[in-house]
């Protein structure tokens, strides 16, 4: 099968594609025969930062969607030719979704309504789940909650929009860099859509959310604590999914005791299985509902992925998707 690999890590330059044998899986596994690939930030990342390739090569990105074509031993036979959404493909692993085929645990293979694009599958995995327990991330309801969600036109921040939405929320404020931004977030559900950088970002979060905000989904906490805290009902919960290695933030604890405030951090990979299951039936079940749209995406072929790879971390505005050959 032809695949982006790379054999120790680096800038997304090291990909180059290649020939490789497709995988057979294994034990409680599945293949996928891959449609589209999504990337996120995640995976420029992992790039950057790998070691190395287990035996010799492996293939980046988490996120894709396609068509199960053979089961491993212990797997539902009737699975083959189920359509699904690919999530952490590449984690603890070498068969990442940026190939004509991957191999990943049957749980990770998670039927697509059928009303549901290839494009949208794509677009949900690392987005989505982080997005959704950030939101809920001890099942309390959201019914009636008001939100904030900051950059509400990146991928997470986008999901939560609608992840939000659909869950009940009672009241949707987004912020963002700029009118293109905002209107990708309003055009998603956002009630209100506040620019960062005005001087009056907080009082006009204020008057959007007069009772103030309950459950934030923040992507730059050291940014916006201040703005946070000032705007904050008691009892809220603030979640974290996003820092560079470096980032550090003064935490003022006494203001943050006064409200009952809750700050929480989360990255996907070290969620528990019960949280990240909890995630991804609620996805399902938003998805099921028509609840969920993409961003615009950018489509790459799968020859492109390096220059795919670089534009998610460049800051490309929308989703990036890798087309796969054949499909």
């Amino acid at each position: 099968m032809k695949a982006a690999i790379y054999r120790s890590g680096g800038s997304p330059d090291v990909l180059e594609l290649a020939d490789v044998p497709t995988p057979e899986p294994g034990p409680g596994e599945v293949r996928v025969r891959m449609v589209c690939a999504g990337v996120n930030p995640t995976d420029w990342k992992a790039l950057a930062t790998a070691t190395g390739a287990p035996e010799g090569f492996a293939i980046p990105v988490q996120d894709g969607a396609g068509v199960i074509d053979a089961v491993g031993p212990g797997v539902a036979p009737d699975r083959r030719g189920e359509r699904v959404w690919v999530l952490l493909a590449a984690h603890s692993g070498r068969w990442g979704t940026a190939a004509e085929y991957s191999v990943v645990p049957a749980d990770r293979a998670v039927p697509l309504a059928a009303s549901a694009s290839f494009e949208l599958g794509a677009s949900l995995g690392v987005p989505a789940l982080t997005a959704w327990h950030c939101l809920s991330p001890d099942g309390r309801p959201l019914h009636g909650a008001s939100v904030l969600v900051s950059g509400g036109a990146g991928a997470v921040g986008n999901m939560a929009i609608q992840l939000a939405r659909w869950a009940g929320a009672g009241r949707v404020v987004a912020t963002v860099s700029g009118p293109d931004k905002g209107r990708l977030a309003a055009g998603v559900g956002a009630d209100h859509v506040i620019t960062y950088t005005d001087d009056d970002a907080i009082s006009q979060i204020q008057a959007a959310a007069p009772e103030g905000i309950d459950r934030f989904v923040e992507v730059a906490l050291d940014t916006n604590l201040d703005l946070d805290l000032a705007v904050a009902a008691p009892h809220a919960r603030l979640a974290c999914y996003a820092a560079t290695p470096d980032t550090v933030v003064a935490m003022p604890v006494r203001a943050l005791m006064a409200a009952n405030l809750t700050v929480s951090f989360m990255l996907l990979y070290t969620v528990t299985p019960g949280e990240l299951g909890a995630a991804v039936r609620a996805i399902s079940a938003a998805v099921a509902a028509g609840a969920l749209s993409p961003l615009p995406f950018h489509r790459f072929p799968l020859a492109d992925a390096a220059e795919a790879l670089a534009a998610v971390r460049d800051g490309a505005v929308g989703k990036i998707l890798i087309d796969l050959p054949g499909a």
